[in-house]
């Protein structure tokens, strides 16, 4: 039982993430289907237009004649370039509707820690491997599957060793996390779209399965990744769930905004197979089944100016009822958030600027402590935390292609997001209850294949508890100091610095 009851832990935090979807690499595929169609269509104008040249060329009124000639040179160009374009999208998509790709990273981290008693635990050079093997299939126009695999893992580590084996049922983070060499499914769904709904001129999607609902809007700058639909203010990990999607510019008016509408199970209470009564919920069990509903508005997005708000509600969200203890059901959360980004800062004032990017972030959670349980984040009654996030990216000017971002995230006491699957070693710096600085530069080696990326990541806490669960066990937000009980075992500063190497295909 203790094995089921704690394996739900991970299930509780993912559902409370469990609202939304990743289909950036659907649409990426997608994207280059279209740009294919349309070469094609180009080329094959270009040859008739070529061929037309070449007879007039061949005729003796048009012998001499350096306009044509020149211009059958210039079509002749045109029509290697774009068949040298055409072989790389055939390359990318394999010329059929099936896709597959590969991302592979290698990276070094340098870990310290400051306790609050001043103590220091440190890990000088830990080395990794994260592997994301992709796929995709499109049945029809409409209907697609896309799925990812994957493992993350230390170097000379088979597996690594945890506080409680139990957890490692946890399957929030199991793309996002060191674990061992175990290929696990990081998302599988299906994926139907429409560009009519019911007869309206309101495209629509669905989509049901395994989500990736990491490096959503904002964080995915830093990850160096096409965003996914959550914003990561409040919601950074893997869940099983469903969602709906609808454009509504036709109705607003707006370029590209949409609402989304999102649900899923974090935890599903059941027998083990070959219990009494299998698969059956046990009633006699301190945790319930937890799920989360949450809806996406896009108000506005034209790739220069864009703005999104999100809204989750999680039940039955839990916690150890004392340290090393059993789970037990808690409460419930709020969490909202928004923000803002220009892409492209003022209209031609400089190069410079033109490919900058700045966006500011605001999020609140709270509490929703049941009357009958031992309360959430250290108090009985309903606690409401506050975060804000600001951020920027630019251009390298060292190099012709890298990028520089710099970020600074502040959280107060009682702030909790659902973002245990940051990718981070140190823990999210979203969800720190202090102060989170980051800087990172990244680096194309060879085009966007190979790239390098060089980060700093520096987190101030003000409070314990950041990256606790919901209850009063590990979420209490008591004050970092050297005169609190327990100092040696609260972190009061961390930092990370990251270098990697990374192939993406």
């Amino acid at each position: 039982m203790r094995q089921r009851i704690l394996g739900s832990v991970i299930t509780a935090a993912l559902l409370t993430t469990n609202t939304f979807a990743n289909d950036a690499l659907l649409e990426r595929f997608e994207k280059m289907e279209k740009e294919m169609a349309a070469l094609k269509a180009e080329l094959n104008a270009l040859k008739a237009e070529n061929s037309k040249l070449s007879t007039q060329l061949s005729t003796p009124a048009a012998t001499g004649s350096k306009t044509e000639v020149a211009t059958t040179g210039k079509v002749n160009e045109t029509l290697e370039d774009m068949q040298d374009q055409i072989d790389k999208l055939n390359k990318k998509s394999n010329g059929n509707n099936l896709k597959f790709g590969v991302d592979f990273r290698t990276s070094l981290d340098n870990i310290h820690y400051e306790m609050a008693d001043g103590s220091k635990q440190k890990n000088d050079a830990l080395f990794s491997n994260r592997l994301w093997l992709n796929m995709s299939y499109a049945a029809t126009k409409e209907l697609s599957f896309v799925g990812q695999l994957a493992y993350n893992k230390f170097f000379g580590e088979r597996a690594v060793p945890t506080a409680s084996s139990a957890m490692d049922g946890f399957d929030w983070v199991s793309g996002e996390s060191a674990y061992d060499d175990t290929l696990r499914v990081r998302s599988a769904y299906f994926f139907y779209n429409d560009d009519e709904f019911f007869g309206t001129d309101t495209p629509w999607t669905i989509s049901i399965g395994r989500r990736p609902s990491t490096e959503g809007h904002l964080v995915n700058f830093r990850d160096d990744v096409e965003a996914s639909s959550p914003l990561a203010h409040t919601v950074n990990v893997e869940f099983d769930g469903a969602s709906a999607k609808f454009g509504m510019e036709e109705l607003t008016g707006l370029d590209g905004s949409y609402v989304k509408f999102c649900a899923g199970r974090g935890m599903s209470e059941a027998e083990p197979r070959f219990a009494g009564t299998p698969y059956s919920g046990n009633g006699s069990t301190t945790t319930n089944n937890i799920d989360m509903v949450g809806i996406i508005i896009v108000p506005y997005d034209d790739k220069q100016y864009s703005s999104g708000l999100q809204y989750t509600y999680a039940n039955n969200l839990i916690d150890q009822i004392t340290p090393g203890g059993a789970m037990e059901t808690v409460g419930g959360l709020h969490t909202a958030t928004a923000f803002a980004m220009v892409h492209g800062i003022g209209d031609g004032i400089s190069d410079f600027l033109d490919d900058s990017m700045i966006f500011i972030s605001g999020a609140m959670s709270k509490t929703d402590p049941y009357a009958d349980k031992q309360g959430m984040l250290g108090s009985t009654e309903s606690q409401t935390g506050y975060s804000y996030w600001i951020g920027t990216q630019f251009p390298s000017l060292i190099s012709d292609e890298g990028r520089w971002g710099a970020e600074f995230n502040h959280g107060s006491n009682y702030w909790r997001p659902i973002t245990y699957g940051e990718d981070t070693l140190i823990g999210s710096k979203i969800a720190a209850r202090g102060d989170a600085y980051e800087l990172y530069f990244t680096e194309p080696l060879v085009e966007d294949i190979l790239t390098f990326q060089l980060r700093y990541t520096y987190i101030d806490y003000d409070y314990a508890g950041s990256n606790g669960f919901f209850g009063s066990t590990t979420g209490t937000p008591s004050a970092i100091s050297s005169s609190m009980p327990g100092a040696a075992n609260y972190v009061d500063k961390a930092q990370d610095i990251r270098a990697y190497i990374r192939y993406k295909f």
